[in-house]
């Protein structure tokens, strides 16, 4: 995997878990302009992804593994979530998922 295709994968999911979660803060406080602006966060997500040259489906396994570990981080850090022991074991069962994806045609 190049480092751009990390920098890509990293800032896609960044923008698709920030969107939802400027969506949820929108929704829950009737602020009709942050959903607005996650609505656009959401719809970035998809056109950055997929500057990654790669067939599709290797490129959303994998991706999902960004995506899996930044939800859960935010979780954590951002609504300061207690993340339980089962979540961690099951996101790493998604991590090797995505090094199957990635590596298992080697």
């Amino acid at each position: 995997m190049t480092s751009l295709a990390w920098i890509v994968f990293t800032l896609s999911a960044l923008l698709e878990v920030g969107g939802d979660a400027v969506v949820r803060h929108g929704l829950r406080g009737s602020k009709p302009v942050l959903i607005a602006l996650g609505f656009a966060m959401l719809g970035g997500y998809g056109p950055l992804v997929n500057t990654v040259k790669w067939d599709f489906s290797k490129l959303l396994g994998v991706y999902i593994v960004f995506f899996a570990f930044t939800g859960v981080l935010f979780g954590r850090f951002i609504f300061r979530e207690s993340i339980p022991p089962a979540t961690w074991l099951g996101l790493g069962f998604i991590s090797l998922g995505g090094l199957l994806i990635q590596f298992g045609n080697r």
